[in-house]
């Protein structure tokens, strides 16, 4: 069942936590946001209620939350929404959803970093204090924290697709880190555990730093160079390399290098989306389209700069 086929309003999160979490149907209920996967919507000053509502794999996705969030918070630096209750599948509402904590700040997609320094040293803490060996339980991450070359196909046609909308004045550019970063030796150390999804809309900012990470819908473990690409999408000019001397340990020159192919891939999606959406949706976010230009003229500039 997707958002084309139930309406989630206050009265059914009303409703919902009435019938299985009465001690918390008192508190208000208004709306958070709408994202790709969930709607999330406030409860009372410090909890939240997520409800998936426009892809089918969005119910896993917060069951995963619910097992191994509460797992990895308390070792956190920075704030994460964390799982309070499980919601089950009901004749009201045939789908898992969850209350978590709620976690204040704005969506560095609409209030971007500005203090980069500070910025940097937030990002690679709250990275250095996940990134840690996952157990062999953990979930595995649909190739993101794999292979570059299993998203070959996938950077092409969104090159292409990007460059006939005008999007990408210099291609040659953008495919030579791509390139690169594909031909850079793969992960030899053990499988860490990775955010998987760290775009500017799932980064919370306050006083213009990083003060808050949500939706960990795609945790997983594998190649920390998934995460590390965050570096150049969500940090404003020069602080990349702050980051990555505060990151701990010291990422190798292959990572970086792996981390600057995903970037691009986040950049790429960042562009599209923000143009034309996805999901066959039109108009997209377009917010989502100011950071991804910036992180691929970061990119291309780095490049140039090595070679």
């Amino acid at each position: 069942m997707t958002h084309t086929e139930i309406e989630i309003t206050a009265e059914l999160v009303r409703d919902l936590l009435r019938d299985q979490h009465p001690d918390l149907a008192g508190h208000p209920v208004r709306l958070g946001a709408r994202g790709w996967d969930n709607q999330l919507w406030r409860l009372g000053d410090d909890l939240a209620v997520r409800l998936p509502w426009a892809t089918e794999s969005a119910d896993g996705l917060l069951r995963k939350e619910h097992a191994w969030l509460p797992v990895l918070a308390p070792r956190l630096p920075l704030p994460v929404p964390v799982p309070q209750r499980l919601g089950d599948p009901s004749a009201r509402f045939p789908r898992p959803w969850i209350v978590t904590t709620w976690v204040p700040g704005e969506p560095a997609d609409r209030a971007p970093v500005t203090r980069g320094a500070e910025a940097a040293g937030a990002l690679a803490a709250f990275l250095t204090a996940l990134h840690r060996p996952a157990p062999e339980q953990a979930p595995a991450g649909r190739d993101r924290g794999g292979s570059l070359a299993g998203y070959a196909g996938r950077f092409a046609r969104q090159l292409a697709e990007a460059t006939e909308l005008g999007l990408i004045p210099d291609p040659d550019a953008v495919r030579a880190v791509w390139e690169d970063a594909a031909a850079a030796p793969g992960w030899a150390g053990p499988a860490l555990w990775l955010h998987g999804d760290l775009h500017p809309a799932n980064v919370l900012t306050a006083d213009g730093t990083i003060c808050g990470v949500i939706d960990f819908g795609d945790l997983f473990a594998g190649d920390p160079a998934c995460d590390l690409a965050a570096a150049w999408i969500l940090l404003p000019d020069g602080a990349a390399e702050r980051f990555h001397a505060a990151y701990q340990p010291a990422p190798d020159a292959a990572t970086l290098r792996r981390a600057r192919g995903w970037a691009v891939l986040r950049a790429l999606s960042g562009l599209l989306i923000g143009h034309t959406g996805v999901h066959g949706r039109r108009g997209g976010k377009a917010t989502w389209g100011p950071p991804a230009q910036a992180a691929l003229r970061r990119l291309i500039a780095e490049q140039t700069a090595r070679r």
